[in-house]
């Protein structure tokens, strides 16, 4: 399996300073008010109805990837909320993650899958974890394999990785089709129709929003997911640490860090970096070597080649 087993060279940390500052700043009274949270959710409700509202002034050349990113931006904003923040309240965070700014999923929908996503035991093994990219023994064969060996390349999982990942969310609901899938579908269709209306009466056609906004910030998220897990025993070196620059951890609110995040999947977005530098050399011997260093790196590196083997290796 293709990988990247090293630990980049970085600029050195004081793992007593940063644990210092962890402290530090998990008592503060913004802190434990949640206030970098809050302010975040301003933020992409303020910039998206703003991108809206002010349409025609933008044009589409600025409005369109100032869109992309804000609903990419919800994504993580979502995956927070699923993680109890930035209330104890379940049902009130949900709340901010109802509107189907990014289109494909409802809610409720990718909270529970990406709960049962955080078993540590069953992670990565398909049929089991939701997220995984992984097939096992018994579904292979050559019908499809090469599908799913282009959509385990970067170029793949941008252009049809996330048609992949809806149809087969969609499919699955269809299959079920009791109660509760309905109504939480149904709602969702409700909101989405709402807000393509919306859409429409500030002079953007819903066609649009969904094919050249919403399909781009869907596989922008996958950028972050392209090689986020890899199938090995050790269960602390299943998911990455990916060392990226300040723009991609600020859209993927420090998920980059994904080991830390498994390890605290309570940890607030604003506290996985300082936990990270705190115990840097901790994590890094947690991981066995699954490391990256930028996400670019990683997208040139696997344009043409799977980021992982088709199969699971012990499924």
């Amino acid at each position: 399996m293709p990988s990247s087993f090293h630990t980049p060279s970085i600029p050195s940390f004081d793992p007593r300073s940063e644990e210092q500052r962890l402290q530090t700043a998990r008592a503060s009274w913004w802190s434990r008010l949640e206030l970098p949270t809050w302010s975040l959710i301003a933020a992409i409700y303020g910039g998206w109805l703003a991108c809206v509202l002010h349409w025609q002034a933008l044009g589409p050349w600025l409005g369109t990837p100032l869109l992309i990113v804000l609903s990419a931006w919800y994504m993580s904003l979502q995956h927070e909320l699923i993680h109890g923040h930035p209330t104890r309240n379940a049902r009130l965070n949900a709340l901010f993650g109802q509107l189907p700014l990014a289109v494909w999923y409802p809610y409720a929908v990718y909270r529970d899958s990406h709960l049962a996503h955080h078993n540590s035991d069953t992670l990565t093994l398909p049929g089991i974890d939701p997220e995984t990219y992984y097939v096992s023994q018994a579904e292979t064969g050559a019908d499809g394999a090469r599908l799913r060996r282009f959509r385990n390349t970067s170029c793949g999982r941008l252009l049809i990785g996330p048609a992949l990942a809806w149809s087969h969310t969609v499919r699955t609901a269809w299959l079920a089709r009791d109660r509760k899938t309905l109504l939480v579908w149904g709602g969702h269709a409700v909101l989405l129709a709402a807000m393509l209306a919306l859409l429409q009466r500030a002079g953007i056609s819903p066609l649009f929003y969904i094919v050249v906004i919403a399909y781009p910030a869907l596989s922008l998220t996958m950028v972050r997911s392209l090689f986020e897990h890899r199938a090995v025993e050790s269960e602390h070196g299943r998911s990455v640490i990916n060392e990226a620059g300040w723009p991609w951890r600020l859209l993927f609110l420090n998920l980059n860090y994904h080991l830390v995040h498994h390890l605290h999947p309570g940890l607030p977005w604003f506290h996985l970096r300082l936990a990270y530098l705190a115990k840097r050399e901790t994590y890094l011997a947690c991981s066995d070597g699954f490391v990256e260093r930028g996400y670019l790196r990683l997208l040139w590196r696997y344009r043409s080649t799977p980021v992982i083997t088709d199969v699971h290796p012990f499924a």
